[in-house]
């Protein structure tokens, strides 16, 4: 059968007969629990494996009899293990201990830890070393999770329209539910549950009330009961406004008691439907939507309101930080520190500060959240985007890894050198012990899942991240190709060099420099750097290059808004000076002219020019990449990726050109010598228009 994708990087396909030969003693035998469901869907996971990477059914038995078995399990579910019981100690709830032992004398491969989620997880990591062809004589591996709550945020609206997606329609046919629990669910929940996440926000962050009606409480449950097996608890996004719409109360004031019990009454009714329900999402007073502010009361109000609610039930409430008011800022950059800073200390013990990584609105390149580090008393849970709003949908190749590894390991200094992202959200740097992460999710109905098939490296490598933020991108991409396409070197590296480098690309064709949100307008297809207009001046383009005859670029400097002053001392000091400041930095903190020298020696002018040709380069050089591999990628998944790859190239040489066109009509200066002009003029480019384009419902 043709590969479509759906299989993701459990594709279990059998390994090629020199990797085969390493494994001939192992897996004849399986020792797996099956007394509850993590149990039952560890050994179907375990058995499904490795009958499809070794192209046999192991065996089952109650205990080890003979050499190369494999035992999964818990001290208290398989006895054999309980000798391993105190080298399970500190590894939580959700670690595991991967061991190459003897066990009644027999040569044995152990999957052992404290519960059968942890089991689970052990379970997904052995699998993944079988499909990469690891030798898995002398393991001792051990793993926990360094974040404690690693979600997905699906922005599904309950009509199935996806905000924001490109992989179709939302999987939740909420239609259909309760009653009808499509296979795909279980499908989701495994790909979940093998890179760590245990969590999902089924709905929209610009949500409606009557996801928290009856109905559709029921409809939650059903899925909860999918996912339970899995480690993952379901969530739902809260519209603050819900005691008005749903409630028949005259308010929403979180400092009104009616509102407060009504919100308790609510967090009660949803327990009993969902026992081990995650907790609420909240996005309040941004764009438009309701919240706290309505009343004069801040966002620590309205998140402590909520908090009381689900603290009895163990229960968390993630408030996003992603904010500004509808009065044009000076500095939109600003508003999120502005409006949360002051509370630092002020939140209940059950609420995590949800974070995007950077200020404005996960743009191709952001410098790191100012929020991070400034808030020392409150859990700050990072939030990423795995679908890709602003970077080319889902026809554009670029792997986010490298991104989220830039931002992590960024130091903001807080607590002097070394005081990086990472160890403010894994909570290390503070001492936190609710830490989390989110990623804005890519998955839809199409049978690949996210649109294209390297998007689904992007669902990949967040997982990872959030249970490790401080892995590797790379080893991860290594990871992720060997069990997506192919085991072998000469398919895996050069997929893994294109990969790393997409992300760099994509940035220098769109917004290079620092410079940001110069896509099209609302839907945010194609480039628009000359939006100007319409209802407020930080939906614009022009609101963020600043482009004149001058230069170009945001000051954001001391000179400017100051927006650097909300870094930590060194951090400013390096933002803040056009000599110190990373050059990919330069347009976000600075507006230059446009004949500032270069670190190349170039002006500002031609060094622009030369990015936006050189990730156009490179988009070129992936698909002679990619063509290279044919023969040794199935042909319908290699198909759909060529063809993804020239649109790629077409749309890239689009940004390119259309961006030169209009910036040099501020420029006034020729294009450097072999850049080729573009072939049209900038009112041609401004007249293109996408009314339908994918992921904007207005």
């Amino acid at each position: 059968m043709a590969e479509d994708g759906y299989d993701l990087w459990l594709r279990y396909r059998p390994l090629p007969a020199p990797v085969l030969k390493q494994y001939r003693d192992l897996g004849g035998q399986v020792v797996a629990p099956a007394q509850t469901g993590t149990q039952r869907a560890t050994r179907d996971e375990l058995v499904r494996g490795l009958a499809g990477l070794l192209g046999r059914e192991p065996g089952q038995a109650a205990r080890v009899q003979r050499n190369g078995a494999i035992v999964v399990g818990t001290p208290a579910s398989v006895p054999q293990l309980s000798a391993l019981q105190g080298d399970l100690e500190g590894l939580g709830e959700e670690g595991y201990l991967i061991r190459s032992t003897r066990l009644d004398g027999r040569a044995a491969t152990v999957v052992a830890a404290n519960s059968d989620i942890g089991v689970l997880y052990g379970t997904f990591h052995l699998l993944r070393l079988l499909q990469a062809g690891e030798p898995l004589a002398g393991l001792d591996l051990r793993e926990a999770p360094k974040v404690k709550v690693r979600v997905l945020n699906h922005w599904d609206n309950l009509d199935r329209y996806v905000e924001r997606g490109y992989a179709g329609e939302s999987i939740w046919d909420w239609h259909k539910l309760p009653d009808w629990l499509d296979p795909r669910y279980t499908d989701y929940a495994r790909a979940n549950a093998s890179i760590g996440i245990n969590g999902t926000v089924l709905n929209n962050v610009n949500t409606s009330a009557q996801a928290l009606t009856p109905m559709y409480l029921e409809k939650a449950a059903a899925l909860a009961s999918v996912f339970r097996p899995y480690g993952i608890k379901v969530y739902l996004s809260a519209r603050f406004s819900a005691p008005i719409e749903i409630g028949g109360l005259p308010t929403a004031d979180p400092l009104d008691p009616a509102v407060r019990r009504w919100w308790k009454d609510k967090a009660d009714e949803i327990y009993r439907t969902i026992p081990d329900f995650g907790g609420f999402l909240v996005k309040a007073n941004s764009e438009g939507q309701p919240g706290p502010q309505d009343y004069g009361r801040s966002h620590a109000d309205g998140a402590n309101m909520l908090a009381e609610a689900l603290a009895p039930h163990g229960g968390i409430v993630m408030w996003r930080a992603f904010v500004y008011s509808h009065e044009e800022p000076d500095d939109r950059a600003k508003q999120a520190y502005t409006e949360f800073a002051p509370h630092d200390g002020t939140f209940a013990d059950n609420v995590l500060v949800q974070v995007k990584n950077g200020a404005i609105d996960f743009q191709p390149r952001e410098p790191f959240h100012p929020l991070f580090g400034a808030m020392p008393k409150t859990p700050l849970m990072m939030e990423f985007q795995i679908t890709k709003e602003y970077l080319g949908f889902a026809t554009h190749l670029v792997y986010l890894g490298p991104m989220y590894e830039e931002v992590l390991r960024a130091d903001t200094h807080a607590r002097g050198p070394g005081s990086t992202v990472a160890k403010i959200v894994d909570g290390s740097l503070e001492g936190h012990a609710l830490t989390g992460m989110a990623g804005v999710a890519n998955i839809g109905v199409d049978r690949n899942w996210s649109g294209s098939h390297f998007d689904q490296a992007n669902w990949y490598v967040f997982g990872r991240m959030a249970w490790d933020p401080h892995a590797s991108a790379e080893t991860i991409a290594r990871d992720w190709a060997r069990m997506t396409f192919s085991t072998d070197p000469a398919v895996v590296e050069p997929v893994v060099a294109m990969m790393m480098g997409s992300h760099q690309a994509v940035v220098d064709y769109m917004t290079p420099l620092g410079l940001h949100h110069l896509m099209g307008r609302g839907h945010h297809y194609g480039p628009g750097p000359w939006v100007e207009g319409g209802p407020r001046a930080d939906w614009t383009s022009v609101y963020y290059h600043r482009a004149d005859a001058r230069g170009i670029g945001f000051d954001r400097s001391a000179t400017g808004s100051n927006a650097v002053a909300q870094y930590a001392p060194p951090v400013a000091e390096q933002f803040g000076s056009i000599d110190t400041v990373p050059e990919e930095f330069l347009l976000w903190f600075h507006h230059v002219p446009w004949d500032h020298r270069m670190p190349s020696g170039r002006s500002l002018w031609d060094e622009l020019v030369v990015r936006y040709g050189r990730g156009v380069d490179y988009v070129r050089g992936m698909r002679r990449t990619w063509a290279g591999l044919e023969g040794k990628v199935d042909p319908e998944r290699h198909h759909q990726v060529s063809v993804f790859l020239g649109i790629q190239e077409k749309e890239a040489q689009w940004w390119r050109d259309a961006s030169i066109a209009y910036f040099q009509t501020f420029s006034q200066r020729p294009l450097p010598a072999g850049e080729a002009p573009p072939p049209h003029d900038v009112e041609y480019y401004k007249s293109l228009q996408f009314p339908f384009a994918p992921g904007d419902g207005k």
